[in-house]
């Protein structure tokens, strides 16, 4: 099993969140969180002053999937969640040992 983590734009969001149920995502965990990377914040005027903002809002997507769906699911996060400008994201992928559903004690893929 592969854990997906995506940190994308968040008006992206739900054209990434539909095109993964279309390929049998079936859960997945949403975060708003904060952060920059290359595009190092921007500045933005407000009232007649001008300030910097460090730390754009993004969304972490993360999804848990059998091995198989990995490069669809990585595929599908970057086609669309991709705007071609800077800002527009990363991908890790991180292999899982196991999981376990807490309601019925199933574990290993039958758990997703």
């Amino acid at each position: 099993m592969k854990k997906i983590e995506a940190i994308i734009r968040p008006f992206r969001i739900d054209d990434v969140r539909e095109a993964l149920a279309e390929i049998g995502v079936k859960g997945m965990t949403l975060t708003e969180v904060k952060g920059y990377g290359r595009q190092k914040g921007h500045t933005e005027l407000y009232r007649g002053s001008e300030y910097q903002i460090d730390f754009l809002p993004k969304i972490k997507l993360e999804v848990v999937v059998p091995d198989s769906l990995e490069a669809q699911v990585v595929d599908t996060i970057v086609r669309t969640a991709k705007t071609g400008q800077v800002g527009d994201g990363k991908i890790f992928v991180m292999a899982v040992e196991d999981a376990v559903r807490v309601r019925t004690g199933e574990s290993g893929e039958a758990a997703l």
